[in-house]
């Protein structure tokens, strides 16, 4: 933890938790993975990862894992914090930036095991990597998108306050699709801030941020 301060970096809600899982919690977080993520006959990933074969899917995810912490560094970062809720893994939630010490702007994306969805799991979780951003970090924006044929996505959105922010357009399995963009102002996460989200380990890893304590202020 002395050269990986994001290791102590936990964040707590009032029913989950959030932070980078040990080895074997990784693991649970790939079998989690294989079991399904969303119905086979539609794709809310801009990367079709979870069409790969079970086992290819869970080794993806712990591929993906070491990646986003291997290429870690302050101008271009990832963090993927595994949720936890009762002890278990339920699934992940990510916060990355690009540029943060200079845009202070970060983007979001999660999943959940399929037997974890439709419980609240997902607004709690997002509204947790917010408070991290907003409160802990100092942003001023937060990003997200979803495909039009994600209204749970697009729930937990409207829950927290984003705004629509225009459109793009993919090729997802050779089907156009159309995602929609979205944005929460800071001003409009400080009225809808839902829920209760306590950081602690944060302060040793700001410098991974790009930052200094007076500059997360």
């Amino acid at each position: 933890m002395d050269h990986w301060p994001l290791l102590g970096l936990h964040l707590k809600t009032p029913h989950l938790e959030l932070r980078l899982p040990s080895d074997e919690e990784l693991g649970q977080l790939a079998d989690l993975a294989a079991a399904g993520v969303h119905e086979p006959d539609r794709m809310p990933f801009i990367v079709p990862w979870t069409d790969l074969p079970p086992a290819e899917r869970a080794r993806s995810v712990v591929q993906h894992h070491w990646l986003r912490r291997g290429t870690w560094v302050p101008d271009n970062w990832a963090l993927n914090l595994a949720v936890f809720k009762d002890g278990r893994v339920v699934g992940l939630q990510e916060v990355a930036a690009r540029d943060f010490a200079v845009l202070r702007q970060v983007s979001t994306a999660s999943w959940l095991g399929v037997r974890h969805q439709g419980q609240g799991i997902g607004t709690e979780m997002r509204a947790a990597v917010l408070h991290l951003a907003f409160a802990g970090l100092g942003a001023h924006d937060a990003l997200s998108g979803a495909f039009e044929d994600n209204p749970s996505s697009f729930a937990v959105s409207k829950k927290l306050g984003y705004e629509q922010d225009g459109v793009e357009q993919y090729s997802i399995r050779d089907v156009r699709v159309t995602m929609r963009r979205l944005r929460l102002p800071r001003v409009r996460w400080e009225t809808h801030r839902h829920g209760a989200t306590t950081i602690t380990g944060l302060a040793p890893c700001l410098p991974l941020f790009g930052l200094s304590k007076e500059a997360a202020l």
